[in-house]
């Protein structure tokens, strides 16, 4: 599973970051480890980011602040990235470098709560990754994509992406849209989910969050929403800060 490890500057001297390159559906993949240097009994974060190939990469000043408040966090680049094989596709096989994110974790560190933390197109990741794996303790969505679909019709930026990394758009080529839909699957998410979106976002709009809920509710499912009406997609410092706290405290209750 896990090819290589090499430690890699670190924003915090209380965190240690490694950088690891593992192995996904046969291409070595790689991502950052983030752990507290003190020793102790934590729970494991798989932080699945957002954005595409250089934007949106994952942030060791960011995942440090995740594991400066007790976890052990894994973040995968995704393939294609930073000397990564394969080419990211946008929530394609590339979902199988979360799923494989979370043996990383377990290997690294013997955590029996994992619990997934995604942000923006992490949240297409994030969804897939609760659906077919049934040992994740808790899922949270910060601004997160749930629907494809929805971001071809809402990022008219994006479309020529889309079209170049899905194969087509979504009237052209549905059966590639659907099968990519975590949405017709939501039955088999068995842990808890905390939605968390801002009202104004421009990036990922709040009718992906809105839509996540009345599935979830649909089928039973354990879901609770923080939306915020005056704020869009990336949430001011302070703020930032605190609703990240608050959504480690509500991962640390399930």
């Amino acid at each position: 599973m896990i090819v290589t490890e090499r430690i890699y500057p670190s924003p915090s001297p209380h965190i240690r970051l490694i950088e690891i390159t593992y192995w996904s559906e046969g291409v070595r993949v790689k991502g950052m480890l983030a752990e507290p240097v003190r020793k102790g009994d934590y729970e494991g974060v798989l932080y699945l980011r957002g954005g595409i190939q250089s934007i949106g990469m994952v942030r060791p000043a960011r995942i440090a602040e995740i594991a400066s408040q007790g976890f052990v966090v894994f973040a995968p680049y995704y393939r294609g990235n930073r000397g990564g094989e394969g080419k990211d596709q946008f929530g394609g096989v590339d979902v199988y470098d979360a799923i494989h994110g979370v043996d990383v974790l377990k290997r690294r560190y013997n955590s029996s709560k994992i619990h997934l933390f995604a942000f923006s197109r992490g949240g297409i990741m994030a969804l897939w990754t609760a659906i077919l794996r049934d040992d994740i303790t808790s899922v949270v969505t910060w601004g997160g994509v749930s629907s494809l679909e929805l971001t071809y019709e809402e990022r008219v930026d994006m479309r020529r992406m889309m079209k170049r990394v899905i194969g087509g758009t979504p009237s052209r080529v549905p059966d590639i849209y659907n099968k990519r839909s975590a949405l017709k699957q939501l039955e088999h998410i068995h842990a808890p989910v905390l939605v968390i979106h801002g009202e104004k976002d421009l990036n990922v709009r709040v009718t992906h969050a809105h839509l996540l809920e009345k599935l979830l509710k649909k089928h039973h499912k354990r879901i609770e929403t923080w939306y915020y009406p005056e704020l869009n997609h990336f949430f001011p410092g302070k703020l930032n800060h605190q609703v990240l706290v608050k959504a480690l405290q509500w991962m640390k209750r399930q």
